[in-house]
Parts: structure tokens; C-alpha cells; sequence
């Protein structure tokens, strides 16, 4: 799988969005399409309005104005086919339940509320040997690390069997070497189950490294300064990847993008 996105019917189309509180503009007309199979990084500077957008994609926030698509089909809310992970999620697990019966939640009272408790049981059980938790599956969520806390969180989302994932900042609140395992995690997750997938980040080196194509969005109110290609190979390594000399290039490139002239700071070291 190569790094550049193929121009085919698009998945979602997000058209004219603006969004206001109050008398604050955040979103400003913005418009973009995500292809099926995918991965795309939104980036822009703090507090111009990132995870605003990825709500109203979700169907969790309406727009002022402007409209969201499914596959042609506007939406009001959630679609079936999104799945959104909170950037909090040691907040978005139970921790009455166990790290088990937290993966069955979605099965047993969202969309597949019907699935037999069997099968519930089997699906959660192999989704979390995927995750390398096969033996936490009677552990509590508080009993976890951060990292281990996000896999549940991850588990519980592609239980369901979603066609697209919104990824809200996910790797935010961990240390630097849990970061890059997950980053890795999600991209074999993304191939494995031929997901598509909208990750807001603030990290330019990690919207680079996942991504087959990053938006770069201005400062408030919000819009799309750029759509950029990411021509990197799959699969991609944390060492041999971010060492490579287009990586550098694509990371200055949107750093000038977003911050003006001036090359990017440097890298951080990942492991």
C-alpha cells in the first residue's frame, strides 16, 4: 500500500461547514472529502477548532451551517458507520465494568444490541487478543496502564466493526514510547480491518507518519489551508520512515503551512 490518495467515489463529504458560539466564528466554510480506506490527519494550530470539526462529522455537533455526507446521504446525527474515540479515554471506560464487559458494550447496547450473548462474548474475547490483552480480560479498567487503558478503548470501538474511525487526539495523554507503539498498533488495525480513519492531532511529526494525507487548517475561525499527499510507503517504521529525507521535506513543508516561514522545529526522538 502506497502513501498518496486515489481519487474514487468519496465516503464522506463535509461541505461548507461553519460553526459559531455565541458570537465566536471557529469553522469557516470548510470543505473536504474522505476517500474509503484512507487515513487522514487533520493538524492546525491550539484552539482553532480541530475536535469542533471531528464532532460535527461524528454527528455529535450540527453546523451553523453546511452539511456532512455519508456516501452521498446527509446526516443528523451519529451514522452507523462512525465510530469516535474521545481523546479521554481512561473517561470513556467504565470502571465498574470489566475490561470484557466494557468491549461487549457497544454489541450489547448500540447498534448490534441484538447480538446474542455468546456471540458478544466471542467477538470481544478475539478483538482483545488482537489488542495483546487476551490476558486482562477480567481486569478493570483502573487496574490498566494508560496504554493498555487506549487498546480497551480501540477494542471496544472495532468490535463493532465500524467502516470509519474518528480518532480525536487518542495518543495525547501517554508517554513517548507507549505513543509510537500505538501509532503502529493503529496503523496495522487500519489495514487489518480496511478501516477508514480522520485523526485529529496536533503533532505534525505524527500526522505525517500515519497519514496518506494531512489538512492543514488556520488559526481561528478555521480553514482548510492545504490538503498535502503523503507519498510514503506501508508499512512504515518509527525509525526508518521518520529518518527518511521526504518525511523531513513533508514535515517543513506543513509547518510552514500552518506557522508561516522558517523551517520546523526539530523532531522529537522517538524510540
Amino acid at each position: 500500500m502506497s502513501g498518496g490518495s486515489e481519487r474514487r467515489p468519496a465516503f464522506l463529504d463535509a461541505i461548507d461547514l461553519s460553526r459559531r458560539f455565541g458570537a465566536v466564528d471557529v469553522l469557516d466554510r470548510i470543505g473536504f472529502e474522505v476517500y474509503e480506506g484512507e487515513f487522514v490527519s487533520v493538524v492546525g494550530p491550539s484552539g482553532c477548532g480541530k475536535s469542533t470539526l471531528l464532532r460535527i462529522v461524528a454527528g455529535l455537533l450540527r453546523p451553523t451551517s453546511g452539511l456532512v455526507r455519508i456516501e452521498r446521504q446527509s446526516i443528523d446525527g451519529p451514522p452507523r458507520q462512525l465510530t469516535y474515540i474521545f481523546q479521554q479515554y481512561n473517561r470513556a471506560l467504565y470502571p465498574w465494568l470489566t475490561v470484557l464487559r466494557n468491549v461487549e458494550f457497544g454489541l450489547r447496547y448500540g447498534w448490534f444490541r441484538g447480538t446474542n450473548p455468546e456471540e458478544r462474548r466471542e467477538r470481544s474475547i478475539e478483538m482483545l487478543g488482537a489488542m495483546g490483552l487476551g490476558d486482562f480480560v477480567h481486569s478493570y479498567p483502573w487496574q490498566l496502564s494508560g496504554g493498555m487503558q487506549q487498546r480497551v478503548a480501540l477494542a471496544r470501538a472495532l468490535v463493532c466493526q465500524p467502516r470509519m474511525l474518528l480518532l480525536d487526539e487518542p495518543f495525547s495523554s501517554v508517554d513517548a514510547q507507549t505513543r509510537a507503539s500505538l501509532q503502529d498498533l493503529m496503523l496495522s488495525l487500519w489495514q487489518k480491518y480496511h478501516l477508514t480513519v480522520v485523526l485529529v492531532t496536533h503533532d505534525i511529526d505524527e500526522a505525517i507518519y500515519m497519514s496518506s494525507r494531512v489538512l492543514a487548517l488556520s488559526a481561528r475561525p478555521a480553514r482548510i489551508l492545504e490538503s498535502v499527499d503523503v507519498a510514503l510507503d506501508y508499512p512504515r517504521s518509527q525509525l526508518a520512515t521518520r529518518s527518511e529525507s521526504r518525511f523531513l521535506a513533508l514535515r517543513n513543508h506543513v509547518y510552514v503551512s500552518l506557522f508561516g516561514g522558517g523551517e520546523a522545529p526539530p523532531a522529537q526522538p522517538h524510540p
